[in-house]
C-alpha cells in the first residue's frame, strides 16, 4: 500500500502481536521484568491487567519468547472453557497423547504425569492464559488446584493470567478467594503518556525501515495522543489511517489533519475544539485515499 511511498519495508501499525514491534516503555518493561523474576522464582500464580488495547497479548508473547530452553510454555487464547475442555486444551499445549473417551481421572493423571517428568528434566512449566477475564469461575477453581502439584522446592506448573480489570472483580469472589490469596506478582497495564506515545510511534516507524528524522509532525503525534488517549491499539489504528490519508494526498508528512480525519473515520464525531482548523477534514479523506491506493494498485 503506501509502504514504498514512505520509505518502508512494511506497514508499522498492525494490530497483531508481532513482537518484533514490542516497545519497552517504563510500563511494558517494569510489567515484562516481573512476569521474568517471577517465572525464574517459581511462583504459582502470576497476575497482568489492563484496559482493553494496552498491549497485554503482545506482552504475554514477548514474554514467552524471552523464556529458555528451560521453561515449557503452554498458550490458551481463549480460555471461556468449562473444566474439562480447559484441561484438555493444556493437555494439547503439552503435547500429551489422549484416547478420544479419556474420563476425567485419567486425563489428570496425564497431566500431572507429564508435569512430574518435565520437572525430572529440570523444565519448568508456565501456562499463559490470555483473556483471563473470560475464565469461568469452576475453571479457575480447576486451574488452583493444578498448581497444588509440587516437588520440594517449586511448583510444577506456574500460571499467568493476562486480563481486562474485571478479572479483579471475578479474583475478589469468596468461592475462589484461595487462587486470589496465591497470586503473588502482579502488574496493571497502563496507557502510553504523550511523550511515550511519540516515541512509540517513532519505534514502529524504525522497526519498519523508516530511516528519516520525523514522519509524524508534532501536530499529529499531539493530536493521536488526544483522541486515543494513549492506547497502543488506537494509536495503531489511527496511525495507519493517517498514513492512509497522507499518501492519498501525496504527502511525505503526517500532520494533524490526517489523525484528525482517521478519528473521525474510527471514532465519530468528536468535539468541536478538539479541531476547529480542520473543519473540512473527516471520512471523506480517508475514502479519498483508499480510492486512491485501489487505483494506482
Amino acid at each position: 500500500m503506501y509502504a514504498s511511498h514512505f520509505g518502508l519495508r512494511e506497514a508499522p501499525f498492525g494490530i497483531t502481536p508481532d513482537t518484533s514491534y514490542f516497545f519497552s516503555s517504563p510500563r511494558s518493561q517494569e510489567a515484562l521484568n516481573t512476569l521474568l523474576v517471577a517465572a525464574r522464582n517459581g511462583e504459582g500464580f502470576i497476575k497482568i491487567t489492563g484496559e482493553v488495547g494496552t498491549g497485554k497479548t503482545l506482552l504475554c508473547r514477548k514474554f514467552m519468547a524471552m523464556l529458555d530452553e528451560h521453561f515449557v510454555t503452554a498458550y490458551i487464547p481463549n480460555p471461556y472453557l468449562e473444566p474439562r475442555t480447559l484441561m484438555l486444551a493444556l493437555a494439547d499445549e503439552l503435547e500429551l497423547p489422549l484416547a478420544k473417551d479419556v474420563d476425567q481421572h485419567q486425563l489428570l493423571k496425564a497431566i500431572t504425569q507429564r508435569l512430574v517428568d518435565l520437572a525430572r528434566q529440570d523444565k519448568r512449566v508456565v501456562l499463559c492464559l490470555d483473556e483471563a477475564q473470560a475464565i469461568p469461575v469452576e475453571s479457575l477453581e480447576a486451574l488452583r488446584l493444578l498448581t497444588n502439584l509440587e516437588t520440594e522446592k517449586r511448583k510444577l506448573l506456574q500460571i499467568v493470567l493476562f486480563g481486562q480489570p474485571e478479572l479483579n472483580e471475578n479474583l475478589e469472589l469468596n468461592s475462589i478467594r484461595q487462587l486470589a490469596q496465591r497470586i503473588t506478582f502482579s502488574y496493571h497495564l497502563g496507557p502510553l503518556s504523550k511523550d511515550e506515545l511519540d516515541y512509540y510511534v517513532a519505534h514502529r516507524l524504525r522497526v519498519a525501515g523508516f530511516t528519516g528524522a520525523r514522519l509524524f509532525s508534532r501536530s499529529a503525534i499531539a493530536r493521536l495522543y488526544a483522541a486515543t488517549r494513549g492506547v497502543p491499539r488506537l494509536v495503531n489504528i489511527l496511525s495507519h489511517k493517517a498514513m492512509m490519508v497522507a499518501y492519498g494526498q501525496g504527502k511525505q508528512e503526517i500532520a494533524g489533519a490526517h489523525v484528525v480525519a482517521a478519528a473521525r473515520d474510527t471514532l465519530g464525531p468528536q468535539p468541536k475544539a478538539w479541531w476547529p482548523w480542520a473543519a473540512g477534514a473527516g471520512a471523506g479523506a480517508l475514502v479519498a485515499a483508499g480510492l486512491m491506493w485501489v487505483v494506482l494498485k
